[in-house]
């Protein structure tokens, strides 16, 4: 039996069809929502200069109250701009984050065109989350001057026994973040598990190949 011959992504327009559009559909979808909630959230349109918030991390938005987005305290819409990388890490160097956001879209290209095969369907859908995500948040940096967040996991939730985070926030989950965030964290998830379906095909294929088709140390049969 002859094994199937290996096809790199880059050869397969399948592969690059489900690429781009789920980049697509995940950077609009980034994109629009932002829109969206600086448009609606705080009541009426937030005008963001970008010469008042660009390498200004004291710029704060005016104040506003958060939108309860689903009841029991579980998510509110609250806007926030982010001059760090996912969850408000590494503020203020929005350059750096540039920067590292184009070398990862090229290494990520890389690794579609010639680490994956035309069937790596699963690390094609996370390569295109993460291309999405990064872009996404590359854009508000570049158009806007900092990242627009405005998702609050847990609001009013605070830690128990007056426990607080490095940074000081005693809430359950005192970040805002925004869909280029989840996409980001989602396409790394959907990347770990095809590496991890990959070396059980892999172990498996292996295990197969050294397996002996009949036992060399039973005696052989007598004819009769």
């Amino acid at each position: 039996m002859t094994q199937p011959t290996f096809l790199p992504a880059w050869r397969s327009p399948r592969a690059w069809t489900l690429l781009l559009l789920a980049f697509a559909a995940a950077l609009s979808l980034d994109l629009w929502t932002k829109d969206w909630a600086f448009r609606t959230v705080a009541g009426e349109p937030m005008v963001l200069q970008y010469e008042q918030i660009a390498g200004h991390p004291e710029y704060r938005l005016p104040w506003h109250a958060g939108v309860p987005a689903i009841p029991g305290d579980l998510l509110d819409f609250h806007l926030v701009l982010n001059h760090g990388a996912v969850f408000g890490i590494g503020q203020g160097r929005g350059a750096v984050f540039v920067v590292f956001t184009v070398v990862a879209v090229l290494t990520a290209l890389v690794i579609f065109g010639r680490y994956t095969s035309a069937r790596s369907w699963v690390s094609h859908l996370g390569i295109a989350l993460v291309l999405a995500g990064g872009i996404g948040n590359m854009w508000d940096r570049l158009t806007v001057g900092a990242v627009r967040d405005f998702m609050h996991l847990f609001p009013r939730r605070t830690l128990p026994w007056n426990l607080h985070w490095p940074g000081g926030g005693n809430e359950w989950f005192p970040w805002v973040f925004n869909a280029a965030d989840v996409e980001l964290i989602v396409g790394m998830c959907l990347l770990m598990l095809a590496i991890h379906m990959n070396e059980r095909r892999a172990a498996k294929a292996q295990a197969a190949a050294v397996t002996p088709s009949s036992d060399p140390t039973e005696p052989p049969a007598t004819p009769g």
